[in-house]
């Protein structure tokens, strides 16, 4: 009896390995702060709104199952480069090795910021390919790029709120955090803002060489 084979998308695969690469440099990028005008801003905003371009992306064209499945693997294999980075961290270095501060500098941060990261990333992830899913089939598959501003607003304010009190109590200023949760609100707005051309090319060719255009009609939105 031969056992049936399961059809592999090439496209889903290169949009989850770079969703998982963009979480993974966002912790690292995120133990820098950096000016920004007269408060200063983490410099993961770089590539972390990238991953909820793709989350749009994924929940558009597969639906939202595969957006959960996105979101696990990518908490998971985020889990597994921070654990291994605390270990290193944690060996002691060679005789002739001078690096420790820089190393411990970002590494002996990053679990903390990895597990507030964690945290924030799974709630704000789920709320935006829930909005992304109810919308569309709300909607009728209009208006997508209202739906993609939409959740990333919301996506974007649950992480940002989980987030910084998490990950960066005590290590920034109280009176900068406040700043910080707004200004990565809107700057992550106006990244996906203006990144919106390309995704939707990116979406109209995804669900063209796919042929799958999903809609989430009577499904749980159950996170497991």
């Amino acid at each position: 009896m031969k056992k049936e084979r399961t059809k592999v998308s090439l496209l889903f695969m290169f949009l989850s390995s770079l969703f998982t690469v963009c979480l993974i440099a966002a912790n690292i990028f995120e133990t820098k702060q950096v000016p920004f005008f007269s408060h200063s801003q983490t410099a993961g905003v770089i590539v972390f709104p990238i991953s909820y371009i793709i989350n749009d992306c994924v929940c558009e064209v597969w639906g939202y199952r595969k957006a959960r499945y996105l979101i696990w693997q990518g908490f998971l294999l985020n889990f597994f480069f921070v654990a291994a980075g605390a270990v290193c961290d944690w060996l002691p270095g060679a005789d002739y090795w001078t690096g420790d501060e820089g190393f411990h500098a970002i590494f002996g941060l990053a679990p903390r910021i990895a597990a507030a990261s964690f945290t924030a990333f799974v709630a704000g992830s789920f709320v935006n390919a829930y909005v992304m899913s109810k919308m569309k089939v709300m909607n009728e598959g209009r208006h997508f790029s209202l739906r993609a501003i939409l959740s990333t607003v919301f996506g974007e304010s649950i992480d940002s709120i989980v987030f910084f009190p998490l990950a960066l109590g005590g290590v920034v200023p109280t009176s900068e955090l406040p700043w910080l949760m707004l200004y990565q609100v809107v700057l992550k707005t106006v990244y996906e803002i203006i990144a919106l051309p390309v995704t939707i090319r990116v979406v109209r060719f995804v669900k063209r060489y796919e042929d799958e255009d999903v809609y989430d009609r009577d499904i749980s939105y159950r996170i497991f």
